[in-house]
């Protein structure tokens, strides 16, 4: 049974892709690109993983990034952090030495603008494009096809991507130059910690005025208080299952991401930098990967 949902694709040119990093997003992600009918090669950590996607999806699998992205025209990637990117990408097993001049990586992991930025010049110095395309969306987003994918870099080379990307795109944007996605995925992350805590607090507050909570959420749902955190996460944190979604120990990550760039750029983020350390509170009590509406438990 395959874990992607069924989605009609737009028809577009079949290109020869690669796909980097078989996680919880990328094995969807690169699902749905062979499923529109893209020769798809995918490399991934875990051999065994990648073996597994290709045997499921009729693709090829490579033992290196640079074997990998061999012949490619776009090189996809969803790996964990800069580290990672950089070990993917550079050195002489890495995606761009395997790249012809003219292909464009696109790289979907959640990062810091700083290495979209030294990438991106890495990149343009060998003949190739790079673009910073961070999502939102989670594994349900990846697994529908329906991701928001939020871009920075070149417009030539977006503009090239875009079309492939919508196989598992609800929405792929660009939003300026390199770095710019990076930019926009954190302003992301600050609006959901907000408003993650703003829910438990609320939640957590009519608990104990006795309230029937599943009632109050539709109510409330109807009028401003509504956000996708309440539709999608309200009633499964009244019913304290968090077993899902996407985990607190990424949360974090992606916070120190935006506390760092705070530093620099001058932003003050007093709320943000508290809900990292009610997140940090979550980890101390087992909950790394519980899902990031589990703030509540701090408060019951």
């Amino acid at each position: 049974m395959s874990n992607i949902a069924e989605k009609s694709y737009e028809s577009t040119p079949v290109r020869k892709v690669a796909f980097i990093g078989l996680g919880v997003m990328g094995y969807p992600m690169a699902g749905h690109l062979a499923r529109a009918g893209h020769a798809v090669t995918v490399y991934n950590r875990s051999t065994a993983k990648a073996a597994a996607w290709a045997a499921e999806f009729g693709g090829a699998h490579k033992p290196t990034p640079r074997e990998a992205a061999q012949g490619a025209d776009f090189v996809f990637a969803c790996v964990g952090n800069d580290d990672d990117l950089r070990a993917v990408t550079l050195g002489a097993d890495g995606a761009f030495a395997g790249m012809a001049p003219g292909a464009v990586f696109v790289d979907h992991t959640t990062a810091s603008a700083d290495v979209a930025r030294e990438l991106y010049g890495a990149a343009k110095a060998l003949g190739l494009s790079f673009i910073d395309a961070p999502v939102s969306g989670g594994q349900a987003g990846a697994q529908n096809g329906a991701l928001t994918v939020m871009c920075g870099g070149d417009a030539a080379a977006f503009e090239s991507v875009k079309p492939v990307a919508m196989a598992f795109s609800r929405a792929f944007t660009r939003m300026g130059e390199s770095g710019a996605g990076q930019l926009t995925k954190m302003v992301n992350q600050i609006c959901i910690a907000g408003l993650v805590q703003g829910l438990s607090e609320a939640i957590a507050f009519g608990q104990k005025a006795g309230l029937d909570m599943n009632q109050v959420l539709d109510v409330i749902g109807k009028g401003a208080a509504q956000s996708w955190q309440l539709d999608n996460r309200g009633k499964t944190m009244v019913a304290d299952k968090f077993d899902f979604g996407f985990a607190v120990d990424w949360m974090r990550k992606d916070l120190g991401l935006v506390l760092d760039e705070a530093k620099r750029n001058g932003a003050r983020l007093p709320v943000t930098a508290l809900v990292d350390q009610f997140y940090a509170d979550v980890q101390a009590m087992g909950g790394q990967r519980f899902d990031t509406s589990s703030l509540i438990k701090r408060l019951k």
